[in-house]
């Protein structure tokens, strides 16, 4: 199955250009890696004066894990808003991405939970290089079960 980002944008809640991610490179029950452009947009949403904090990249992963959720959901449905409950043991290894020439390559892991509660382990790298990493906790949108 191909996954590009009309497909991402047609099953996670970030529309426009807060859809942040090209596509899905691989993914299986309990990983995921997509592609990503957008750090280098000037229209970026995210950037601040011009700039894309690497913090942002809490947020790429973040989508990441919203596609991963609705890559998995057995019934087809666009998936349900998810909050980021926590960020743990986050790790900047650099000061921005806009500056970032190559595409970035974002990962998500599921590291455990249940339905409605996920810990995930994520990365941002460009070419070999980390450039954010860390945990998160997310919280899925009961209602829609």
């Amino acid at each position: 199955m191909r996954v590009a980002r009309d497909w991402i944008a047609a099953h996670i809640p970030h529309q426009g250009a807060m859809c942040l991610l090209e596509g899905v490179l691989e993914w299986d029950a309990r990983r995921i890696v997509c592609r990503a452009v957008s750090h280098r947009d000037p229209a970026n949403p995210l950037r601040v004066g011009g700039i894309l904090p690497a913090a942002c990249g809490i947020e790429y992963g973040a989508q990441a894990m919203a596609v991963h959720g609705a890559l998995l959901d057995a019934h087809g449905a666009p998936l349900g808003r998810g909050y980021l409950a926590s960020v743990r043991a986050v790790k900047l290894h650099a000061a921005r991405l806009d500056d970032v020439a190559s595409p970035l390559r974002v990962s998500a892991e599921r590291l455990g939970g249940e339905d409605d509660r996920i810990l995930y382990a994520f990365s941002v790298a460009s070419d070999a290089r980390e450039l954010v990493g860390g945990r998160a906790a997310v919280v899925l949108d009961a209602a829609r079960r």
